[in-house]
């Protein structure tokens, strides 16, 4: 099925709050809705629709002020961010620079095929031997 502009639009933002919420729940003892704010560079207001749907689809739960993966919410955001990491790192040993290819890398993760994907993978772990 091919998405529509819509629906990219909106897997794109979900999955930008996944990857959010990973990374500093990996960081941080517990994570807040201002945390993901900052990190995204969008309102409270923002976070506070996007966590309501997050966790009506079963990937976070809250307990008042902190948020949380669920298993399922924890998988589908390290394979976004698996993704995010391998497209930058196929960026980075192709000589664009750190700072494009994590940039360029948000906005691919999104849009390029499994075919794509695998074969950058398969790129990025024979370089590493």
């Amino acid at each position: 099925k091919i998405m529509t502009v819509e629906e990219r639009r909106n897997n794109q933002s979900e999955e930008d709050y996944l990857e959010s919420i990973l990374i500093l729940s990996d960081r941080l003892p517990v994570v807040h809705r201002i945390e993901v704010s900052r990190r995204l560079g969008v309102s409270q207001a923002a976070v506070n629709k996007a966590v309501k749907l997050l966790c009506a689809r079963g990937y976070v739960y809250e307990d008042g002020k902190h948020l949380y993966l669920t298993e399922n919410g924890r998988a589908y955001a390290s394979s976004v961010y698996e993704k995010h990491c391998i497209i930058r790192d196929y960026l980075i040993d192709r000589g664009v620079s750190p700072a494009a290819a994590e940039s360029d890398a948000s906005k691919m993760e999104h849009l390029v095929s499994e075919e794509t994907f695998l074969m950058m993978k398969n790129a990025v772990a024979a370089r590493r031997g």
